[in-house]
Parts: structure tokens; C-alpha cells; sequence
């Protein structure tokens, strides 16, 4: 008998240690939302947008970089690199996304955005022309589609 009940109460522990774990989804209060705005530095001005509408879990979508100088003037040729995940939840994209294409006038192709789960994301931009070397972390918060 102490047996059986030492093995419901270990069954009991690790399945409120697995809930235990989960972190509030809620993004962090005053998060900026913003996907066009200028780097760290000041160098670059970003705009990031989906190509696909509605953004949908589980599925690889592009999206489109405008990226320009502090007075508005495309900067072509850049070398841009790609970083992010789910901070409250510790692990980077399912994916590798990456820029595989420059569109010209300043744009660019970021090809293999996928996110796994609903909540708040980081996408990591480090952007490198001749202007210099500047990184912008931009948020994104996916929530399930409202159904109608």
C-alpha cells in the first residue's frame, strides 16, 4: 500500500513540476510592438512585414525587410543576419530563417519564419553595410486567430 501511494504522490509532484515550469505568456508590460523603427545605433531604420495574413502557428511564411538610412534613403547591399525566439520560454525559432534574396530599393526577402507556439517572439536582426555594423531586436506577439 505505501508503495502504491509513494508512486501516485511522484506522479502526482512531476505533473505539477511540468506546470510548475510553464511562464506567464503575457508579454512584459510596455513591450515595444513597434515593426518599424530605427537600431540601436541609430544607423538603420527597419520596417518588418509578414507576406501572408494571418500569421499562422506551425507554418514557414516570408516576410519583407525595408531597410534605409536616418534620412530615408534604401541601403542595398547589406548583409543582414538572423536571430530570435521565445524569451519567457528560453528556445530560439523551430527554423533558420535568413535573407536569401535582396529585392532591391532596400528591400529583402527573410524566408523561413516559422513559429511553433502562440506568445511573445524576438526577431534579431544584425544588419552590416557601409554605413557600419547595427542590431535591432524587434517583438512580435502571435495569438490564435479569432474565429468568427
Amino acid at each position: 500500500m505505501m508503495k502504491k501511494l509513494k508512486v501516485v504522490l511522484l506522479v502526482a509532484v512531476a505533473a505539477l513540476s511540468s506546470t510548475a515550469c510553464v511562464t506567464d505568456d503575457a508579454p512584459p508590460p510596455g513591450l515595444n510592438l513597434e515593426l518599424t523603427r530605427a537600431t540601436n545605433q541609430k544607423l538603420y531604420t527597419v520596417a518588418l512585414k509578414s507576406l501572408e495574413e494571418p500569421i499562422v502557428v506551425n507554418k514557414i511564411h516570408p516576410w519583407e525587410i525595408l531597410l534605409t538610412n536616418a534620412n530615408g534613403e534604401p541601403i542595398d547591399n547589406a548583409r543582414i543576419k538572423v536571430d530570435g525566439g521565445m524569451p519567457q520560454h528560453g528556445h530560439g525559432f523551430p527554423t533558420q530563417p535568413r535573407v536569401t534574396k535582396n529585392l532591391g530599393n532596400g528591400r529583402y526577402l527573410l524566408e523561413g519564419v516559422k513559429f511553433s507556439m502562440t506568445g511573445w517572439w524576438e526577431i534579431k536582426l544584425d544588419i552590416q553595410s557601409a554605413l557600419g555594423n547595427d542590431q535591432i531586436t524587434l517583438n512580435k506577439v502571435i495569438a490564435l486567430p479569432v474565429k468568427k
